[in-house]
C-alpha cells in the first residue's frame, strides 16, 4: 500500500458521525433514566477477558465460540478475547469482587462488543449493546418485571414495530433429557445434516435448532419440542410468567424453537423482534441463566438479564423519524479586527461563566464579515454577537437576530448577559407569533 493511500475503516466496524449521534444519545438517555427508575445501577467491565471465560460461559459448540470470537495471545502468553457479549464479564466481576454472599444486584452496562461475523445490514463486527442483569432473584416475578421494563422502553421511544417471542428451556436436568431425545431424532436423519450440524450433534444437539441453513429448516421444524418435555417446576414458572404478562397487557407469542445462541440460558428466554430490520430481526433478547454463576466458580445464584442492540434500535428510531434536534448554538460570535480577535475569547469565556445554560460558538480561523455571517446562519444560532474593533473601542459589542428581519443593536459589554437573554426571548417570541416553532432548542433560556 502506498504511504499516501487512504486508510479505510476496518470492515464491519463503523463510524458514528455527528449527524447520527443524536439518536444514540436519545436511546442512551431514555434507557439510563428508565433503568435507574427500576433500581438498576451502572457497572463497567473490561472489553478484554480471558478466553476461557467465554468458553465456559457461552459453550464451546456455539457459533460465537467456534467461529466469531476475536482471540489473541498477548505478550505474556495468555489467550485473551475481545468480549463477544457482556453477561459473562459482569458475572465474573460479581464473583471476583465478592458481591454475592446472599446479596441481590440489579446491574447494567453499555459499550462495544466484537464478533467476527459477515457484515450485513444490522450486523457489525464491532457493535454496541445495553446489557441488563438481575442477580439473586429466583421467581417469575423478576422475569415479568424485566420484560415489562423492555415493553416500557419501546413506549418511551415511541417504537411500535416490535413484538415479543417467549419460550422456556426448563432446568438443566430437563434439558439433558430433551437433548437425548433430540440427538436420537437427528441421528435418525443424519444424512440430511450439514457439516455444522453433524459436529454439533456430538457436542450439543440443541445448537442444531439454531441453524440458519435453509436446507435444514424442515428437519428442524419437525424436531421434538422442548416445551413438551418441561419439568413441573419450570412449567409452573413459565405459566406464572405468562399470567403476569397477560395481567400487564404485554402481548407475546410462545415460540417453542426459541433457544437463544448461548448455552448458559435456562428456563425463560425471550426475544423482541421487528419486521423493519430484514433478516437481522432481533432487537433485544435475553433470559434466565440460573446455573451460570455456579458454573463460573461462584455460589449457586439465580439470575436473569437481556441485551439490547443499540445499532438496531437506532435504525428503528431512524425509520420512525424519531430524530432529535441537533443542538445548535444559541449565540454565534463574529469577530472583526485585530483588537477584537485578541479580546473575543476572553469575552466569550466570561459569557459562558455568566450564562452556563446557553451554547456559544466563537468564529475561529478568521474570515471576512460576509463569510462569518454565512457560518453563523448555517450554525442554526438564533443570535449573532458582533465584536469589532470600533465597538470594543467604545466598550461595546453588537447583537443581531439571525432568524428574524431585525436590525443590529449596540450593547455595553457589562450588560451583555442580560441583553442576550432579552434578545433571545424576543427572537423566540417573534418566531412563535409568526407561526414558527418558537423554542427550537426545547429548553428554557433562563436556566
Amino acid at each position: 500500500m502506498s504511504l499516501t493511500a487512504q486508510i479505510q475503516a476496518v470492515r464491519g466496524m463503523n463510524d458514528v458521525l455527528p449527524a447520527e449521534i443524536g439518536l444514540w444519545q436519545r436511546l442512551e438517555a431514555v434507557a439510563r433514566e428508565l433503568l435507574e427508575a427500576y433500581g438498576y445501577s451502572e457497572i463497567r467491565v473490561p472489553v478484554v477477558e480471558h478466553t476461557e471465560l467465554f468458553k465456559r460461559a457461552i459453550g464451546e459448540y456455539t457459533d460465537v465460540v467456534e467461529k466469531e470470537m476475536y482471540t489473541f495471545v498477548d505478550q505474556g502468553g495468555e489467550s485473551l478475547t475481545l468480549r463477544p457479549e457482556a453477561t459473562a464479564g459482569i458475572v465474573r466481576a460479581v464473583i471476583g469482587n465478592g458481591m454475592l454472599r446472599g446479596q441481590r444486584h440489579k446491574l447494567w452496562c453499555t459499550g462495544p462488543l466484537f464478533r467476527h461475523e459477515k457484515p450485513q445490514k444490522g450486523r457489525f463486527r464491532q457493535f454496541h449493546q445495553i446489557d441488563v442483569e438481575a442477580i439473586g432473584f429466583a421467581g417469575p416475578d423478576l422475569d415479568a418485571e424485566l420484560i415489562a421494563l423492555t415493553a416500557r422502553l419501546w413506549r418511551r421511544l415511541e417504537l411500535s414495530r416490535v413484538s415479543l417471542q417467549l419460550n422456556s428451556l426448563g432446568t438443566a436436568d430437563a434439558r439433558r433429557a430433551y437433548r437425548v431425545r433430540l440427538a436420537d431424532y437427528f441421528k435418525a436423519h443424519e444424512p440430511r445434516l450439514d457439516a455444522d450440524s453433524r459436529r454439533r450433534l456430538q457436542g450439543n444437539p440443541l445448537r442444531i435448532l439454531d441453524s440458519k441453513n435453509p436446507d435444514m429448516q424442515e428437519l428442524v421444524a419437525n424436531a421434538p419440542v422442548l416445551t413438551e418435555h418441561l419439568d413441573a417446576e419450570s412449567r409452573a414458572h413459565f405459566d406464572a410468567l405468562c399470567a403476569a404478562l397477560d395481567s400487564l397487557g404485554v402481548r407475546y407469542r410462545i415460540n417453542p424453537r426459541l433457544v437463544r445462541g448461548l448455552d448458559y440460558y435456562s428456563r425463560t428466554v425471550f426475544e423482541w423482534v421487528s419486521d423493519a430490520l430484514g433478516s437481522q430481526d432481533a432487537v433485544c433478547a435475553g433470559g434466565r441463566y440460573d446455573g451460570l454463576i455456579g458454573q463460573l466458580g461462584g455460589e449457586a445464584t439465580p439470575a436473569m438479564g437481556f441485551a439490547l442492540g443499540v445499532e438496531r434500535t437506532v435504525e428503528l428510531l431512524r425509520q420512525a423519524s424519531r430524530q432529535p434536534d441537533v443542538p445548535h448554538p444559541h449565540v454565534y460570535v463574529i469577530v472583526n479586527g485585530e483588537r477584537a480577535a485578541a479580546q473575543s475569547l476572553k469575552v466569550v469565556e466570561s459569557l459562558r461563566d455568566a450564562l452556563p445554560q446557553l451554547r456559544f460558538e466563537l468564529s475561529l480561523g478568521g474570515g471576512n464579515f460576509k463569510s462569518q455571517f454565512r457560518r453563523a446562519d448555517r450554525s442554526g444560532a438564533e443570535l449573532a454577537l458582533v465584536m469589532g474593533d470600533e465597538e470594543l473601542g467604545r466598550g461595546a459589542a453588537a447583537l443581531k437576530p439571525l432568524r428574524q428581519d431585525a436590525g443590529q443593536s449596540e450593547c455595553p459589554l457589562g450588560e451583555l448577559p442580560e441583553r442576550i437573554l432579552a434578545a433571545l426571548a424576543a427572537e423566540r417570541g417573534a418566531t412563535h407569533t409568526s407561526g414558527g416553532t418558537g423554542e427550537a432548542t426545547g429548553e428554557s433560556i433562563g436556566g
